[in-house]
């Protein structure tokens, strides 16, 4: 997540969260402001993109729908609350309040949500969050029966994990074109990896500084079942949850919906921030290069002899030279009514604010540049994508924006 030592201001906003709870009352719809981002708009030639206000929220960091619904977005506060906006309505009570259970702060807190492939029938949903111990849970939820808009108050533990520190927590959930659960999660905190002999996120025997898959269902008595098709499932001294490794702070990935491509965006350290891209053929058991490698860059202070076995460069890293610090990684669009950003890659920098595209390719990007006359997002928390393919932006300080033609 962006990381929580950028400003000390900053830092006491996100301590700053509210800790009432909600009542009782049926459930209200209230418009959404009518902010927009055009008076940021910087100059350059017309690209064909503006950023079109959906709401104001506290401290969004996801936004997502159910599978095939076309009417609702979606979003997901830090401080452990899920809003619903249908049909450009935010409703006033939340979908989910889980404020007494997460700790939130800095680079923790509720941090993402995924919809079961079948949630229309099974109404399972996953989320992923701090709990009151520092411990990063994910818990299956279930909505209501009586409403298409309210999720039942008791969860399920998935999994949990720890050995973390208040940073590098990774969050997201997303399923896959597979169906399966995918879970990102971040070195375990502080600098260089300094965990084990290796660090953890070239110990196969952690489940840190990775991208596992799993099924999350109960199986046999267990909470979750790993898949036979997992590259590390029944190697000894692995965990079969292992989908790819080498990863510092994997705070956003996504899959490309016409392809299934993969990308990650993973939050470096002094240096360089970085895009990771492998074709859905070959994204399983990829070594990213964490610890040994920063960007495409050798770590410094980590032995020249520390090598990361058959590792994958990024193909796009971003130097902390020009601005960046936190990379905010997001989507290829597939939006047919934003024709300008077809097939483009979408990311930006949590410091920076830039919203840029790229074309991606196994090995490569190309045409990677800033989307003209399109407002910089102050303190981009994180990209989301909808039921039809559209794709959201948003920032901590409370504005969630859709990209749209323009």
């Amino acid at each position: 997540m962006p990381r929580a030592i950028i400003a000390p201001a900053l830092v006491a906003m996100l301590l700053a969260l509210g800790a009432c709870g909600s009542g009782e009352t049926n459930a209200e719809t209230t418009s959404a402001p009518a902010t927009t981002a055009s008076s940021a708009q910087t100059t350059g030639a017309p690209s064909g993109v503006k950023l079109l206000a959906v709401g104001r929220f506290d401290m969004p960091v996801y936004v997502t729908a159910p599978p095939g619904d076309t009417r609702r977005i979606f979003v997901v506060e830090q401080g452990g609350t899920i809003r619903v906006v249908r049909a450009g309505e935010r409703i006033s009570r939340p979908f989910l309040d889980l404020r007494s259970k997460v700790t939130a702060g800095g680079e923790q807190g509720l941090l993402s949500m995924a919809f079961a492939p079948d949630y229309a029938r099974t109404r399972r949903f996953y989320v992923n969050y701090t709990d009151r111990r520092g411990t990063q849970s994910v818990v299956e939820y279930r909505r209501s029966q009586n409403s298409s808009e309210r999720a039942l108050t008791s969860g399920r533990l998935v999994l949990r994990y720890d050995g973390l520190e208040a940073n590098h927590n990774g969050g997201l959930l997303k399923f896959g074109p597979d169906k399966l659960l995918y879970i990102g999660t971040g070195d375990g905190g502080g600098a260089d990896d300094r965990h084990g002999t290796r660090g953890n996120a070239q110990d196969l025997g952690s489940v840190l500084g990775k991208i596992l898959r799993i099924d999350p269902r109960r199986s046999g008595g267990r909470p979750y079942r790993v898949p036979a098709s997992n590259p590390f499932a029944g190697r000894s001294g692995a965990r079969g949850e292992i989908y790819s490794y080498g990863l510092r702070n994997p705070w956003r990935f996504s899959f490309d919906r016409a392809t299934g491509d993969m990308s990650i965006g993973d939050v470096g350290q002094d240096a360089f921030e970085e895009i990771n891209f492998v074709a859905k053929a070959g994204a399983s058991g990829v070594n990213y290069g964490w610890r040994p490698f920063e960007g495409s860059r050798r770590t410094p202070g980590i032995s020249a002899g520390e090598d990361a076995p058959g590792h994958v460069p990024p193909v796009i890293d971003l130097s902390h030279d020009d601005g960046n610090c936190s990379v905010t990684g997001g989507y290829v669009v597939r939006d047919r009514d934003v024709p300008a950003l077809a097939g483009r890659y979408v990311y930006g920098d949590f410091c920076k604010g830039q919203l840029r595209s790229a074309k991606l390719a196994p090995g490569s990007a190309s045409d990677d540049r800033a989307i003209a006359r399109v407002a910089k997002v102050e303190q981009l928390s994180s990209f989301g994508e909808d039921a039809r393919g559209r794709v959201y932006v948003t920032s901590l300080g409370g504005s969630v924006y859709r990209f749209a033609a323009g």
